[in-house]
C-alpha cells in the first residue's frame, strides 16, 4: 500500500507526527497510542508488537526483571 498526501511534522527532540487531513485519517490507521516502532537499516519503520506485549505482561509472563 502506498500512502501520499501527508504532512510530518517534526520537532527539536527528533520526534515527529504524521498529520493526514483530519485527525483520525492517520492516529488509528497507521499506528494507534502506545505502538512502538524500531527503524531498521533500510529506514524502514517497523512495528514491535511483542515487545508492547512483554511491556504490558511481562510481570505476569514469569520474566524475572534484571536489578
Amino acid at each position: 500500500m502506498l500512502w501520499i498526501d501527508f504532512t510530518v511534522e517534526s520537532f527539536p527532540d527528533g520526534s515527529f507526527c504524521i498529520k493526514g487531513d483530519t485527525p483520525s485519517e492517520v492516529l488509528g490507521r497507521l499506528y494507534k497510542p502506545g505502538d512502538v516502532f524500531v527503524v531498521n537499516s533500510r529506514g524502514v519503520l517497523m512495528k514491535q508488537d511483542k515487545f508492547v506485549e512483554f511491556m504490558e505482561n511481562g510481570k505476569r509472563t514469569g520474566h524475572k526483571s534484571i536489578s
